[in-house]
């Protein structure tokens, strides 16, 4: 190819995201200058995170320029190196952005081992989300033997992995997901106890009977209607790791009354729950130690996963809409090449 295709933010985004805020663009391809390196993208993740860094709004993430390629994470393939340290051919993970080549310095990189997990997995289980579903079951979950844990968007790149960390520490695990196959799935394959739809009309009964002696921690992915029926049955000292709230992502006004935070912060004051919100990214220490952990669980099997792949570039907006709208099967990336 003698040209890069990339994704541009021309404008910011209310509501759902389109072709007339990402921008498909065609550029000169990029060159590589001394030290550093040529890369292919072979893999795109596309992840709920990338809606918030289209918002002009503070964060803990500068939110991408207008004029600027959207930002992203791929596992690349170099073509072209200068520097010692890489040659062509090794394949690595960089934050490319959405487009199809890129210049990277080594420093910026990570080069990963097909023979751990194939590419695409270092974007998923053994990459960024198992990171966070690791960092944020461990460090604020800190599930106990026979306790009950409630992970929202189950099915998810991450909430697949808590699930599965947290049955492997002896707990009863219950999954909250949007389809019924999606409920099905992480029953079958990664050894929930039970899983609810969130659209069923009795969802909140059914999560009572999933849960008869409470939640003991609830690794929140989504927010909405789900935050409100786990909030009934939180026990004493339950803990809830922030991570996402993907529910709230495309919402242009606040919802109608009544306000229920006063209720709510005599809730977490009288249960002593503990809520903490966190990034993985302030976790790195804890890299190595992961990438050591799942590696043996996947040789293992006790760890599965599952992704959804999208074939060509091109259909990145459209993959990154279905997202938002819950239309993937587990941990979702963009085959480019």
């Amino acid at each position: 190819m003698s040209a890069n295709q990339q994704f541009t933010l021309v404008q910011r985004p209310v509501g759902m995201p389109d072709d007339t805020h990402l921008r498909l663009d065609e550029t000169p391809m990029p060159e590589a200058g001394k030290g550093e390196v040529l890369l292919k993208t072979r893999y795109l993740s596309l992840d709920p995170y990338m809606r918030g860094r289209m918002n002009d709004t503070a964060s803990y993430a500068t939110p991408v320029a207008l004029g600027e390629v959207m930002t992203g994470e791929a596992v690349s393939e170099v073509l072209e190196s200068h520097h010692p340290d890489l040659s062509p051919g090794d394949l690595v993970i960089a934050r490319t952005g959405w487009q199809t080549h890129s210049v990277a310095t080594p420093d910026s990189l990570y080069r990963i081992d097909p023979e751990i997990a194939p590419p695409s997995a270092w974007l998923g289980v053994i990459g960024m989300p198992g990171f966070t579903a690791y960092v944020g079951l461990r460090e604020f979950g800190r599930p106990q033997p026979g306790e009950t844990v409630v992970v929202s968007a189950a099915s998810g790149a991450v909430g697949q992995v808590v699930g599965q960390i947290a049955k492997m520490k002896g707990c009863r695990v219950v999954g909250v997901a949007g389809a019924e196959d999606k409920c099905d799935y992480v029953k079958t394959e990664y050894g929930f106890d039970a899983c609810v739809n969130y659209k069923d009309e009795d969802f909140e009964e059914q999560l009572r009977a999933a849960c008869p002696d409470g939640i003991d921690v609830y690794f929140e992915n989504v927010g909405g209607k789900v935050f409100e029926a786990v909030m009934t049955l939180v026990n004493d000292f339950a803990r809830i790791p922030v991570c996402g709230r993907i529910a709230h992502y495309n919402q242009t006004r606040l919802p109608e009354g009544p306000d229920r935070l006063i209720p709510f912060m005599g809730q977490i004051l009288i249960k002593r729950l503990m809520f903490r919100g966190f990034i993985q990214s302030d976790h790195n220490e804890l890299l190595p130690e992961f990438r050591r952990e799942m590696g043996q669980w996947l040789k293992e099997g006790r760890v599965k996963y599952r992704e959804d792949v999208v074939e060509g570039f091109e259909n990145t907006l459209t993959a990154f809409q279905g997202l938002l709208q819950g239309n993937n099967r587990g941990k979702l990336v963009v085959r480019v090449s």
